[in-house]
């Protein structure tokens, strides 16, 4: 009864809003700019009923979608516009990192897999790729596909520890510790002190102590402590305190950001930690 009232709601907002005016991609992007959701999504549900086979409008509903968390709607969308065209890479991996929000590993790689296949420029880039192929328990893929993303990306401190958790579960820590990629130049806090960490050379209260001592506007240093809290779940996991690991991994879930992948990734691992 909601949804219904909501449509019929969205509709007459969007008729008195219009006026003359024919729905467009350019009022719906109008719309979002001012924080104004409903109508966006009201006034491309219009337009395409007008002209369904415009990809655009179906890739930007999808996306909209996402945001307001209607990933149901989302996820329809973005197959409505890799219907329209199969041959996009970005609708795949677009599709493929909504699908991994909602716990569906499997399906999430067979987007990520097509987006390498129609571009292989696609795959250096693709770490989300790699963090689905560890959730997915295929450690050496994941492995390997960290190294491909060093390639293009070599002072990312992240990339060195799910290259870390993978070899980990493949092998074990000692050989993860040996194989730790050395990482120069990622500024942000507190990942210096998580590289330290799962090279074996800093302790989880250094990572604690960077995160809450940086000084930083509140937003900031709530980002600090959820990276911190993340990466000390992910290094407890890995060598093997499952209490401390899902202490942490709870916490960063709970004080995850809502527009940060990673924040997804934390709400994912805490989902599946209940299963």
């Amino acid at each position: 009864m909601n949804f219904v009232r909501w449509l019929t709601l969205s509709t007459l907002a969007a008729s008195v809003v219009w006026g003359a005016e024919a729905p467009s991609i350019e009022g719906a992007m109008a719309f979002m700019r001012k924080g104004d959701s409903t109508n966006a999504i009201a006034t491309l549900s219009a337009f395409l009923k007008e002209k369904p086979e415009d990809v655009r409008a179906w890739h930007l509903r999808a996306q909209m979608r996402g945001l307001t968390g209607d990933a149901e709607g989302a996820i329809s969308d973005f197959g409505e516009a890799i219907q329209r065209n199969p041959k996009s890479p970005y609708l795949a991996e677009e599709r493929g990192m909504l699908l991994f929000r909602r716990n569906e590993i499997e399906k999430a790689l067979i987007d990520f897999d097509r987006a390498n296949e129609l571009d292989s420029r696609m795959a250096p880039q693709n770490w989300q790729r790699g963090i689905a192929l560890y959730y997915a328990g295929r450690f050496g893929d994941g492995r390997r596909q960290f190294e491909l993303h060093q390639t293009v990306n070599t002072a990312d401190v992240e990339n060195a520890v799910w290259h870390f958790l993978c070899v980990a579960r493949e092998k074990n820590v000692e050989t993860a510790r040996a194989q730790l990629i050395p990482i120069q130049g990622d500024a942000r806090v507190p990942m210096k002190e998580v590289h330290r960490l799962f090279a074996g050379n800093a302790t989880p209260a250094d990572v604690m102590k960077a995160a809450e001592e940086t000084p930083a506007e509140p937003r900031t240093k709530q980002k600090h402590l959820f990276y911190a809290r993340l990466y000390l779940g992910l290094y407890f996991e890995a060598t093997g305190d499952k209490t401390r690991a899902a202490e942490h991994i709870r916490t960063a879930s709970d004080m995850a950001p809502r527009d940060d992948y990673m924040g997804d990734v934390a709400r994912v691992h805490a989902r599946r930690l209940k299963e």
